[in-house]
C-alpha cells in the first residue's frame, strides 16, 4: 500500500457561479492565482499533479502542469473532475483538492493515505468537526468503473458517491482553518485583507 504512488488533481473545472461567473482558480491572491497557492502546497505531497479545468485552459497550462478537461459535459462538478483524473492518472491512487482552498494542510495526503491503509478502504475523505470535506479525498484508480456508472445515472453529488464505496472519513479538526475556501468575491476580499 505505501509503495503506491499518487496522482494529485486540483479541481478547477467549475463555472465560478458564486463569484460572478469568473474562473475561481485564476483569481489573484497576493499577486498569484489561487490555483498556484493550492499547487504549492499540494504538489510536494504527490508524485504527479494535474489540473482539471474546463475554461481558461491556456492560463492553467501556463502554470506548468498538465491540464485535463471533464469527459462529462455541462460543468458536472467535482465528481466529473475526479472521473477525468481517474481516467488518465499515471498512478494507482488519486488525491483531489479544490482550486479555492489556498491554505490546505501540508499533511493532507499522508493522513488520508494512512487512514486508507489502516482501514483497508478504497477511499478516504477529510472532515472538519461535523463538516464533511468531500473534495479533499484520496481514492483508488480502480474505482473508475463505479464512478462512471454513477455519473451515467445522472448523479452528480460527490459525497453521495463516496458513501457507495468502501470509504473512511478522516478527522482534521486540528487543521480546520486550513480548509477555508473562497467561493465569493467578498470571501476573496476578506482573505486579501487578512493577508495584509
Amino acid at each position: 500500500m505505501h509503495g503506491d504512488a499518487i496522482t494529485g488533481v486540483i479541481l478547477a473545472g467549475g463555472q465560478g457561479r458564486r463569484m460572478g461567473g469568473v474562473d475561481k482558480g485564476l483569481q489573484l491572491l497576493g499577486g498569484r492565482p489561487l490555483v498556484q497557492w493550492v499547487a504549492d502546497r499540494f504538489a510536494p505531497q504527490v508524485e504527479q499533479l494535474l489540473l482539471n479545468a474546463n475554461q481558461g485552459i491556456v492560463q492553467y497550462r501556463a502554470l506548468g502542469y498538465p491540464v485535463i478537461t471533464d469527459h462529462v459535459s455541462g460543468f458536472a462538478g467535482p465528481l466529473a473532475g475526479l472521473h477525468a483524473a481517474l481516467s488518465c492518472a499515471a498512478h494507482p491512487l488519486v488525491a483531489t483538492a479544490p482550486c479555492d482552498s489556498p491554505f490546505l494542510p501540508r499533511d493532507l495526503v499522508a493522513r488520508l493515505r494512512s487512514a486508507m491503509a489502516q482501514h483497508g478502504a478504497d477511499l478516504a475523505t477529510a472532515r472538519t468537526f461535523d463538516q464533511l470535506q468531500p473534495v479533499f479525498c484520496l481514492c483508488r484508480r480502480e474505482l473508475l468503473p463505479q464512478l462512471g456508472a454513477f455519473l451515467e445515472r445522472g448523479e452528480r453529488k460527490l459525497d453521495l458517491w463516496q458513501r457507495t464505496v468502501n470509504s473512511v472519513v478522516v478527522a482534521f479538526d486540528d487543521e480546520a482553518a486550513a480548509f477555508r475556501n473562497i467561493n465569493t468575491s467578498d470571501e476573496l476580499a476578506a482573505i486579501r485583507h487578512d493577508q495584509r
